[in-house]
């Protein structure tokens, strides 16, 4: 296809949020792009942050980073998981950035003796936001998902812009896909319609028709309520998609595709039949779903109500978990309550096969993950340190075997007499928190015979980042000498951007954050060795032959 021929597939969502619309966007890429479809994936947001980067992981999810720099929503990482492509920040719209753009525009004279207005120059700049991202990578198909639910004042202006799209380009261009909810009445027993009926009039009231409706419930869907579904949107029974809350996520795409919904997509937007290859989903989601044996790895946080806020780490594990056949068993580790003066460490860190420290800011929490590195490093617990887990590691190492009880990031304490982590020296200058850290894809280099080496099979790796401090390059040489390996530099040699221990069997911290990187059939490297390392370590390796594949690509030291 070329550029003017690229179709749209816009995902709205009713009744109310957090239903998967993201999940849902993304398998519709998985089966398009099993067609051999080209495919580029976006979110409209509508909070009035320019970005993600200054929202509360606690509240809002992780924030992804794309190998550009953008500090997106998380859903982009379900994007990337689904369709295996690395996306930018074209991606990722909020309306802080569209109103920034707009006034910007405004400020230059783009719009002399004009008044601005919400329409048409606010949904054209979303129209422009929209078409420019798909031409820009040549997209056959571009799957936009509208965040928030129908009816949001702050989202208006997004669904306005996408319904003026389908006059602009032409009904055979532009497809609109519906996601509801249907609740379950305990006293009656039964699903009901009439929340999503009213959604999906809201919907046509704005002057959208959907041409599918996914319809999201804890309980099974009876055709009854497909069909009074159906009838509401003026839809063939065959469009609209139950969607009963899946074993796992990885499932979704299986599901579109054995209700048919990739075929109604082809009808819709004329395009050439074609038999996905689904066949590694489909084996995928049967490894997914086998019995396997559990590892249970440790996650030593200080949010620990939410898995959204870790949700790529969760998905790195389970990724290499399913590619050395176990499943991994996530146990949450307060570090407030660890790092509390009266905490009984062993009895709190006991049972795990192994502990990740992922990245953060502030000072909640740190003692408690530094004591989490003590006991890995001093019992021979493998550990995988992420970001600010890298910096923990090393000030945890400079204290109990350096000897500098005082040793610590000036993040948390600046009078430090032993500062190991500093800030980077272009940040002491920076005053705005968004957008300023070092973030996106840098190269590093790996030494050879080293764990990550090991890893990565490799010596140059390009990886993501999303930190201001540092390991501070004084203390370089202490370090070495007392035994810790740095394993991974920038090609500058100004970086340390891996750590790992000599006499451990596998203890590995990284300044960047490998698990946006990391995909379900193909977990990152430092993760699956992490899990392999694991593995090793526990009982569960009995009766595995040494020529199988899992004996194969275990670590070996």
């Amino acid at each position: 296809m070329t550029e003017m021929h690229t179709k749209y597939i816009f995902v709205t969502g009713g009744v109310l949020s957090g239903l998967g619309k993201g999940i849902t966007a993304a398998s519709i890429g998985n089966i398009l792009k099993a067609r051999g479809h080209k495919i580029f994936m976006q979110k409209l947001d509508q909070y009035i942050n320019y970005d993600a980067g200054t929202l509360n992981p606690g509240e809002h999810g992780e924030v992804f980073v794309t190998d550009d720099g953008a500090e997106t929503d998380l859903d982009l990482g379900h994007y990337e998981r689904f369709i295996d492509e690395n996306l930018t920040q074209d991606s990722s719209i909020m309306t802080g950035r569209v109103y920034s753009d707009l006034i910007a525009r405004e400020r230059r004279g783009d719009f002399l003796g004009k008044t601005v207005q919400v329409i048409p120059h606010l949904t054209d700049e979303v129209k422009s936001f929209v078409i420019g991202g798909a031409q820009k990578v040549h997209a056959d198909i571009a799957i936009i998902e509208v965040g928030g639910t129908v009816g949001d004042y702050e989202g208006f202006y997004y669904l306005e812009a996408i319904r003026q799209l389908r006059g602009e380009l032409g009904p055979d261009n532009v497809m609109y896909c519906h996601m509801v909810f249907l609740p379950y009445l305990g006293t009656s027993k039964e699903v009901k319609t009439r929340p999503a009926q009213f959604s999906i009039r809201d919907l046509q009231g704005i002057g959208i028709a959907p041409d599918a409706v996914f319809c999201r419930s804890d309980h099974p869907i009876p055709q009854a309520a497909l069909d009074k579904i159906a009838r509401s949107a003026n839809l063939p029974a065959g469009n609209i998609v139950p969607l009963q809350t899946a074993d796992t996520v990885y499932g979704v795409p299986l599901t579109l595709e054995n209700f048919g919904i990739g075929k109604v997509i082809e009808e819709k937007l004329k395009l050439a039949p074609v038999e996905p290859n689904l066949t590694e989903w489909r084996e995928l989601v049967g490894r997914i779903k086998s019995d396997k044996r559990k590892l249970h790895i440790g996650i030593v946080a200080k949010y620990t109500t939410m898995e959204d806020t870790y949700i790529c780490i969760f998905e790195a594990l389970r990724a290499a978990g399913w590619f050395h056949n176990v499943d991994i068993n996530i146990r949450w580790i307060d570090a407030e309550e660890l790092g509390s003066p009266n905490a009984n460490v062993a009895e709190l860190m006991a049972g795990c096969d192994g502990y990740v420290v992922p990245g953060g800011f502030g000072i909640r929490g740190i003692e408690g993950k530094i004591k989490a590195a003590q006991y890995a490093r001093a019992n021979q617990v493998p550990y995988l340190g992420l970001c600010l887990g890298m910096q923990i590691a090393v000030v945890e190492f400079a204290r109990n075997v350096l000897g500098w009880q005082d040793a610590h990031s000036t993040e948390f304490d600046e009078n430090t007499k032993h500062p190991v982590i500093h800030i980077m020296e272009y940040q002491k200058t920076i005053i705005n928190k968004g957008g300023t850290m070092r973030l996106g894809a840098y190269p590093a280099v790996l030494r050879k015979g080293s764990r990550a080496y090991e890893a990565y099979r490799s010596n140059n790796i390009s990886e993501r980042h999303r930190h201001r401090y540092e390991f501070n390059n004084k203390y370089r040489k202490d370090f070495e000498k007392a035994g810790m390996v740095l394993s991974g530099i920038s090609p500058s040699n100004e970086l340390v951007e891996i750590v790992e221990l000599k006499d451990h069997p596998w203890f590995v911290a990284s300044q960047f954050h490998p698990e946006f990187k990391s995909r379900p059939n193909r977990p990152h490297p430092l993760f699956r060795d992490f899990i392999g390392a694991a593995l090793r370590a526990t009982s569960l390796l009995e009766g595995i032959g040494e020529g199988s594949r899992e004996s194969q690509l275990l670590p070996t030291r």
